[in-house]
């Protein structure tokens, strides 16, 4: 066999690995965003939450598992 296409062969499947990988990242962040749409969609459409009072809960989170932790 010719070193290129031994070289060709390796390209190949390298590009098939990163074009598997890029494809289960671009499907994994659009779940996400879209589930992340759905639950903010309800907490405003249900309850009335907006998206500030839930980012506001969110940047509380660490200071609220800090606390749990150190019992303060």
């Amino acid at each position: 066999m010719p070193v290129d296409l031994i070289i060709w062969i390796g390209a190949l499947i390298v590009a098939g690995l990163v074009l598997t990988w890029l494809l289960k990242v671009v499907k994994a962040t659009i779940t996400t965003a879209i589930s992340v749409a759905i639950i903010i969609l309800i907490l405003q459409l249900v309850f009335g939450i907006g998206p500030d009072r839930l980012w506001q809960q969110i940047v509380q989170i660490p200071q609220i598992v800090w606390q749990m932790v150190t019992g303060k």
